[in-house]
């Protein structure tokens, strides 16, 4: 099975629910936002670990266990994929 698609959405424009909610009805995705100082640094802040520990057979997912938790900003609207 496919896993379920999601968006992170990072930086100035994930504040905006309007935006968030059309990515979600265009990706037909929920949307999720992280409420971190810099949250669109995260993603390479994180693959830098990881190359850092490749060497020790490090994963990306146990590098980003310790990542803030996404919070969910908005859904797909009902009908949208019909639109």
């Amino acid at each position: 099975a496919v896993p379920r698609t999601r968006i992170l959405a990072t930086g100035g424009a994930s504040h905006n629910k309007k935006i968030l909610q059309v990515l979600s009805d265009v990706f037909s995705a929920p949307v999720y936002t992280i409420d971190t100082t810099n949250s669109a640094c995260l993603g390479s802040a994180y693959r830098a670990i990881h190359g850092l520990v490749a060497e020790m057979n490090v994963s990306l997912a146990d590098v980003v266990k310790s990542a803030p938790e996404p919070r969910l900003a908005v859904t797909p609207t009902a009908g949208a994929e019909e639109v």
